[in-house]
């Protein structure tokens, strides 16, 4: 029982940092799509133009390649990340809503649980919202980057 009960601890640990997480990366999740905005107006104004890319003429596929993995890379971690600790955020309560449960108490149960589906809610909102930047971005920095090897099509 004692190892039960070290792992129950440990884990109640990580409601709070995890929680943290999740609000960080909803609004991490806002700030991009805003950022997200910006960007398709000013390339709905000028199709084809270099915006991302413009200091990388003359350079190799291979660095404008990294730079476009650079770019996206905090988009595509966050699409990723998020919906594990909206599982994690919403895994923790469950030990002591059980415990309710286990004691009849159904108002433990409610309180327990509805910060933690909220949790994932937000989480998977935060997820859905940066992996659709990061598609629609993934697909005008890979244009970018064919323009900037290739040159402008005449």
């Amino acid at each position: 029982m004692p190892f039960e009960n070290a792992l129950f601890q440990l884990a109640q640990l990580f409601l709070w940092p995890v929680t943290i997480l999740v609000f960080a990366v909803f609004a991490y999740a806002l700030m991009a799509l805003g950022a997200f905005g910006l960007e398709w107006s000013r390339r709905r104004g000028q199709p084809g133009r270099v915006l991302v890319l413009a200091g990388f003429q003359g350079r190799s596929a291979e660095a404008l390649e990294l730079a476009v993995l650079k770019e996206l890379e905090g988009l595509r971690l966050c699409s990723r990340v998020a919906p594990m600790l909206g599982l994690v955020a919403t895994m923790i309560p469950m030990g002591p809503a059980l415990v309710a449960v286990a004691s009849g108490q159904s108002q433990g149960v409610a309180q327990s649980l509805a910060p933690a589906f909220a949790a994932v809610i937000v989480a998977l909102v935060a997820a859905s919202i940066t992996f659709v930047v990061y598609s629609v971005r993934r697909r005008w920095l890979l244009a970018e980057m064919l323009v900037v090897l290739d040159g402008p099509a005449a």
